[in-house]
């Protein structure tokens, strides 16, 4: 693994610390040798780790994930203050101590990515460790960025597993075939103004509808920002926010409006409408496939 010395504002943050303290004297060539021969031992390791039993050996492309995994965990740790990181890699176990952290933080924002497939590097998502990796004289890394969007779709998929299992009488999660946060909140919040406060989704639920009583206020986009706040409090705040964020402005009104097209829907049922006719209403209306209305058949 080389060290270059190059633009201390670009590059890796392992590489950007190590310059930087290069340069300033702050580190000693022994100390820095050290480091290298420490990073040299990690890639060999991981090479032999993940890649001899594929019969890829590839000790290059392991010293370039060992930089890049490194860098990553270096920079939580550290708080992106490279004097922090260079007083964390003076310890003896400071590079292995980033590359640990690092290897957490990309293993965690896997998880759902790993459902439906394998990665060589097992709990890590290959193709986010291929965009995490970086060769020592890149002068340009993007592996901060590149988490920092993981984490925000990991942390959107555990805001849709949270209200799968807290809403839904199955609460089974699969990232693939799921709905939407948005979608499967919509449902859950109207499945329980028709029939309960504290029921969960469950198939069926226009056969129920002649046996519901509609309330004037379902109608009020008030009590319903009021109803989402309410089934929203038993979540961690950080999944709340999530979901939150994933609502569109008009979420609200779009309730309104699905319980509206309910009750015309529910009248019809009253007057024996054909499925026919009911079908023609859901397309006429847009209501088939719009968030909150269950795609269930009626029959």
């Amino acid at each position: 693994m080389q060290i270059v010395l190059r633009d201390p504002n670009q590059g890796p943050f392992l590489l950007k610390a190590l310059r930087f303290a290069a340069e300033e004297e702050i580190l000693s060539a022994t100390e820095l040798a050290d480091i290298k021969n420490k990073a040299v031992l990690m890639s060999l390791k991981l090479s032999d780790k993940f890649y001899n039993k594929y019969k890829i050996h590839l000790l290059e492309q392991a010293s370039q994930d060992v930089i890049g995994v490194a860098s990553l965990g270096l920079m939580s740790l550290a708080q992106q203050d490279q004097i922090k990181a260079i007083l964390l890699l003076k310890k003896p176990d400071g590079l292995i101590k980033s590359f640990q952290k690092g290897w957490t933080m990309l293993a965690t924002v896997s998880k759902y990515k790993l459902v439906n497939s394998r990665s060589i590097y097992a709990e890590v998502d290959q193709r986010l460790m291929e965009t995490v990796s970086c060769p020592a004289d890149n002068d340009e890394w993007a592996g901060w960025d590149v988490y920092q969007d993981a984490l925000s779709e990991h942390q959107k998929e555990q805001a849709a597993e949270a209200v799968k299992g807290l809403f839904f009488l199955d609460p089974l999660y699969d990232p693939i075939e799921c709905q939407s946060i948005e979608d499967m909140f919509a449902e859950a919040l109207i499945y329980r103004l028709l029939i309960g406060s504290q029921a969960k989704v469950r198939k069926g639920l226009k056969k129920k509808l002649t046996q519901v009583e509609f309330e004037a206020k379902w109608f009020e986009e008030t009590f319903i920002t009021e109803l989402i706040d309410r089934n929203l409090e038993s979540l961690p705040e950080q999944l709340q926010e999530t979901i939150r964020n994933d609502l569109n402005r008009h979420f609200a009104s779009s309730i309104v409006r699905t319980m509206k097209f309910a009750q015309k829907y529910t009248d019809e049922l009253l007057k024996g409408a054909t499925p026919e006719k009911l079908e023609r209403m859901e397309h006429k209306q847009g209501m088939i496939g719009l968030i909150g209305w269950p795609i269930d058949p009626f029959f």
